[in-house]
């Protein structure tokens, strides 16, 4: 919502995202320079931070409240998107199917019923946290880039709408043509670094893998043990100051989740707050317990629709 109480920090965003392209370069190229492998892997964990802001900001603009306009949203997303990496217009398109199903079943990976099976539940569970969610994104976006409609909806038609899946099979053209563009748009990024910058896929992939571990193990924090509510089935959490601006407040999801028109910017000074009493390590350790027995029913998810104006609601051309 780009209103005179939380106006979109447009300057600071454009600057952030710069930044974090510069950085994300550097330490490629740096990466693909050392003189040990050591030295890469430390190399690689710097870049997985940086790579947390990125994506708070890539999150950001799926939401339509990284930049003012619609257009400059578009480009510094994508720019986001590119080190993610992951065609722009498929994440904003997606990204609504979380807030719609967020602590149904389709969501519940923290709890299990009865009629689960528990070494399966726990397989997935320790799957996110081990940091094997990340990788599904970009080869999801490059099997939407090169499959035929046809095969989309035959093959994803019937699967569990959680992580946007429904919205995959009947994706509209326009948004898959955009998705195709993209991908090959990042595709010529790393290739024309690749060449310039003489990057070679090992430190790359280790790069990668350090952020697809650090980012894949906190997707689920701020959500794990929460209520079973759609919109309140999440948590404002605790975190020190370096890694609160790291995350660009990504921990103060529960107010994220009530107001989705906000700028991160203002997320832990809503009127309406609740205050960040859990702490955000705790949280963190908790989860490697494992799954727990679900004690509440699902909540209803969102309808699209009202999902939709929820998120588009702040939007302006």
């Amino acid at each position: 919502m780009n209103s005179p109480a939380y106006p979109i920090p447009d300057r600071l965003n454009t600057f952030l995202v710069s930044l974090i392209t510069i950085i994300a370069v550097g330490l490629l190229c740096l990466a693909s320079h050392t003189s040990s492998w050591i030295a890469t892997l430390f190399v690689g964990v710097v870049f997985s931070y940086a790579m947390l802001t990125n994506y708070a900001l890539l999150h950001d603009a799926t939401h339509d409240t990284l930049r003012s306009t619609t257009k400059a949203n578009y480009w510094c997303g994508l720019i986001a998107g590119i080190w993610f990496p992951i065609p722009f217009s498929m994440i904003h398109y997606t990204h609504r199917s979380h807030h719609r199903f967020n602590r149904t079943d389709t969501e519940m990976f923290d709890c299990y019923y009865p009629t689960d099976n528990r070494w399966l539940k726990s397989i997935q569970w320790y799957s996110i946290l081990l940091g094997l969610f990340w990788p599904l994104i970009p080869f999801g976006a490059l099997f939407i880039a090169i499959t035929p409609s046809s095969l989309r909806l035959k093959l994803l038609s019937k699967a569990d709408p959680a992580r946007g899946l429904a919205y995959l099979a009947t994706i509209p053209s326009g948004v898959v043509t955009r998705i195709r563009i993209e991908a090959v748009l990042i595709a010529i990024v790393f290739s024309v670094l690749t060449w310039v910058l003489q990057l070679r896929l090992i430190p790359v992939l280790i790069c990668y893998a350090c952020f697809s571990f650090n980012w894949s193990t906190r997707q689920y924090v701020t959500h794990a043990f929460s209520d079973r509510d759609v919109i309140d089935g999440a948590f404002n959490l605790h975190h020190n100051r370096v890694m609160d601006w790291i995350l660009l407040h990504g921990q103060w999801d529960l107010n994220h989740h009530r107001h989705p028109e906000v700028s991160w910017y203002y997320l832990p000074r809503l009127i309406d707050s609740e205050v960040a009493s859990k702490s955000y390590f705790q949280q963190y350790f908790r989860q490697w317990r494992g799954p727990i027995p679900a004690t509440t029913p699902a909540p209803e998810p969102l309808a699209d629709d009202i999902c939709h104006q929820r998120h588009a609601s702040n939007a302006s051309n």
